[in-house]
């Protein structure tokens, strides 16, 4: 269990990072959302096989964790985190395409190693920028701009209310967690048939104390709407920011870049 709080104090991490004031910290979050979205569906667009044509779109993230000052190391530990369950999804992809598509000399490449490793690369793209997005920008300002760009308010607000639960479930069970441990004399009482009762008791403590932090926001004057410390435009840098990184996913889209440099390489060396 502690290690489970220790992460949820590492992605409380992730959260604090978007205090900082790097150039891509001042732009206005709808700006940052709306280029996140837009990368992500231009990634998962790409045919399963697909798997070259990914690589440029590695520009994106570099280019952000470079003006961002977000620590590379940690957004690698976080995406990292994901592969356990990325791998899962793919691992019998191999198994079940074996039609030969690609052959390197005298080895043969099939469908479904393609699409394993297509499934790697497009979910580390699409974690990242989510990381990236919220690193730069805070989850708390995500919310506020999905409803700025369109979402429902109630929606916004349960999706932010989500994210808060995390940790005060993570803190909850870190407390009952040490509880069991300091009622246990030896190994009595850690066993498995304690787990049952133990998370009924993480329910209800979790739900109560949801509900005091419910009432502590109305007697605080809650009523449903955002309020963040800083107040942004959507100005020319957001437009430029948006219209740029668009026409360079579009052109990413369109044209493979890996293939059309591979075939003018030959012509350079000649």
């Amino acid at each position: 269990m502690s290690s489970i709080h220790n992460a949820a104090l590492d992605l409380k991490r992730l959260d604090l990072l978007a205090d900082g004031d790097s150039l891509v910290h001042r732009l206005d979050a709808r700006a940052k959302v709306l280029v996140t979205i837009f990368f992500i569906i231009s990634v998962v667009s790409f045919e399963k096989h697909e798997l070259g044509a990914l690589l440029p779109y590695f520009v994106f993230p570099a280019v952000m964790l470079a003006l961002s000052d977000l620590p590379l190391l940690y957004i690698i530990k976080k995406i990292a985190l994901i592969c356990p369950f990325v791998l899962a999804v793919g691992i019998f992809n191999p198994i079940i395409e074996r039609e030969i598509i690609i052959s390197i000399g005298p080895f043969g490449i099939s469908g479904g190693w393609l699409s394993f490793y297509s499934i790697i690369v497009r979910s580390i793209l699409t974690v990242g920028a989510g990381f990236i997005l919220v690193g730069t920008t805070g989850f708390t300002a995500v919310c506020q701009a999905l409803q700025r760009l369109g979402m429902p308010r109630v929606f916004a607000m349960q999706l932010l209310f989500l994210y808060r639960y995390i940790f005060v479930l993570t803190e909850e069970g870190n407390r009952v967690s040490r509880a069991r441990e300091m009622r246990s004399f030896g190994k009595r009482g850690l066993g498995v048939k304690s787990f049952g009762s133990m998370l009924g008791h993480l329910l209800l403590r979790t739900w109560q104390r949801a509900e005091r932090i419910h009432l502590s926001m109305l007697t605080r004057g809650f009523t449903g709407e955002f309020h963040t410390r800083r107040t942004k435009i959507f100005g020319v840098r957001e437009f430029t920011f948006v219209t740029g990184w668009s026409v360079i996913f579009l052109l990413f889209r369109w044209y493979n870049v890996p293939r059309i440099l591979g075939n003018l390489m030959p012509d350079v060396f000649q």
